[in-house]
């Protein structure tokens, strides 16, 4: 049976050699590169897919497609723009991002380092079911249970910081309900598990002698998390972030329930009962779209799924960049 050895490098540090690879290890080997491979041609079938759907209209719109703020499917020639919805998506994911970071490392801190191993596991499991949940159960409880909460909360925000521009409405009546900041704490519940997960993991790859030698000289928790665990995971916690965000640029069925859809670009008023998401749009247009518009449609989905492709390899690259074997080696 082939085993595996390691040698000493002149630092003294152990490296392992591995011996030639066995039938099983072969064949092993061959089925994992052949589903690696797989995943990427589809990936790449996809997008081929809606390249080829949406070419029609892109030629015809062109870049006003991406910067535009009109969607008339009736009119002749159809005009078909994109941006309030583009822009909608990236603000409803901004707010979910700025809302679900600080409570993701504040759980995957108190999971790592706070907690007893078996309330850390029950802990990390209730995390993974949340990331279970399919997105509908949670638009239907943001829709039922959390927009009266929320609502309330932006009556608060509007009524003593009314004069902050993006807590201003302009007509508080048919205001609050609805509204971007509704949709950017349901995506923070959603995303919440992701950073979560990917914070829980880099923080248990930090060298404990580190931590324990800041609280040996004198330091609290405080500010040992803030100059020595913070710090060192920075890199792989903003991985975590940007994964989530591409998860959050893609939600589709939660904000359709609890956003008003307006074709108008509401730049900056997050109370507003109106705002846009791209994937929503297509959701609430495919049913009684012509051929003409689905293919408008597709173009959507091109440029968001291109959007998020770009964000999560950019996450990737950062998170596997922060992983410590990965620097030593």
């Amino acid at each position: 049976m082939k085993t595996k050895t390691t040698q000493v490098e002149p630092s003294g540090r152990r490296k392992l050699v591995a011996g030639p690879l066995s039938r099983g290890d072969k064949w092993f080997f061959r089925s994992t590169s052949i589903a690696a491979y797989f995943s990427f041609f589809l990936v790449a079938l996809i997008l081929v897919f809606l390249f080829n759907q949406a070419l029609p209209v892109l030629q015809a719109q062109g870049f006003g497609f991406v910067f535009g703020s009109e969607w008339l499917p009736e009119k002749e020639p159809m005009v078909l723009q994109l941006a309030p919805m583009l822009w909608g998506s990236l603000v409803i994911a901004f707010i979910g991002v700025v809302i679900a970071t600080p409570m993701s490392i504040s759980m995957a801190y108190l999971i790592q380092f706070m907690l007893p191993k078996r309330l850390a596991r029950i802990a990390t499991t209730l995390v993974d079911l949340l990331a279970a949940l399919p997105s509908v159960i949670l638009g239907l409880w943001g829709l039922i249970v959390f927009t009266p909460v929320a609502a309330g909360w932006a009556e608060i925000l509007n009524r003593y910081l009314g004069f902050i521009p993006i807590f201003g409405v302009a007509d508080p009546e048919n205001a609050f309900r609805s509204s971007p900041w509704i949709a950017g704490w349901i995506v923070a519940v959603m995303i919440v598990p992701i950073i979560t997960s990917v914070s829980r993991e880099i923080f248990s790859q930090i060298d404990r002698d580190l931590i324990n030698g800041a609280l040996a000289l004198g330091g609290s928790r405080l500010s040992t998390f803030r100059r020595v665990i913070l710090p060192t995971s920075s890199s792989g916690v903003i991985g975590g972030v940007l994964l989530g965000l591409g998860r959050a640029l893609g939600e589709t069925v939660a904000i359709f329930y609890v956003l008003n859809l307006v074709m108008k670009i509401n730049w900056y008023q997050l109370l507003e009962s109106e705002g846009g998401a791209v994937a929503s749009w297509i959701l609430a247009r495919f049913g009684e779209a012509s051929p003409e518009e689905k293919q408008g449609l597709m173009a959507a989905g091109l440029v968001l799924f291109v959007i998020t492709l770009l964000v999560n390899f950019l996450a990737n690259v950062i998170v596997n960049r922060a992983q410590p074997w990965r620097k030593s080696s």
